[in-house]
């Protein structure tokens, strides 16, 4: 089946996300434990990513840990040196793609403040022809909406969409609508099924080659 269009992912996949990472470098090992074990941060980073004010959440969190709220605010403050760095091969498989005129998708759970920090860091994002981006939609993967929205506002048929992403329930909900999927493991992989799917030589998937 012919693919009209190429589906990013974004953390993980054009680039690291880890903030655990960042509170071991910050806070250190110990105390990042604790602080994860009593504040509930993913679920609040969820909440941005649903389309919930990134300040206002930061905040309301630290309000109700005030023990914590300077190791809270962080996580906004320093959000990019959570989202760092940028996957060097997946970028160049970006833009090989769009060398080739093929059109190119990011689909990422991301609260709007978050994707605006991440596109001032990341130039190359701008590439994308059309970004799909939860916190902005208001709906998030892997619920059917959102993969809905980029059917309909792209115009392209289901089948004839290939996706990438590092979360198998994502992989899973774009299959169960007749996409095209491939589970991120590694860019490497990812640059051998463009390349199986005809839409970029071996040479072309290759940085540097």
């Amino acid at each position: 089946m012919p693919i009209d269009a190429v589906v990013f992912d974004i953390g993980r996949v054009m680039i690291e996300w880890d903030p655990d990472r960042f509170y071991d470098r910050t806070i250190g090992p110990a105390r990042r434990e604790r602080l994860f074990a009593e504040v509930d941060l993913r679920g609040m980073n969820l909440s941005v990513d649903a389309g919930a004010d990134f300040e206002q959440a930061v905040e309301g969190l630290a309000a109700q840990h005030p023990d914590w709220a300077n190791e809270i605010r962080l996580w906004r403050s320093h959000w990019i040196e959570m989202a760092s760095p940028a996957i060097p091969h997946s970028t160049h498989l970006l833009k090989a793609l769009k060398a080739k005129g093929v059109p190119v998708f990011a689909l990422s759970n991301m609260g709007g403040e978050p994707w605006q920090i991440a596109c001032a860091a990341y130039p190359d994002f701008a590439l994308f022809d059309r970004t799909y981006i939860s916190g902005q939609l208001r709906q998030m993967k892997p619920g059917p909406d959102i993969y809905r929205t980029v059917e309909e506002d792209s115009s392209i048929a289901p089948e004839r969409l290939l996706f990438t992403d590092d979360t198998a329930a994502n992989i899973d909900a774009a299959a169960a609508r007749g996409w095209q999927t491939h589970l991120f493991d590694g860019p490497e992989g990812w640059a051998t099924r463009l390349v199986a799917a005809g839409l970029l030589t071996a040479k072309e998937a290759t940085p540097d080659a």
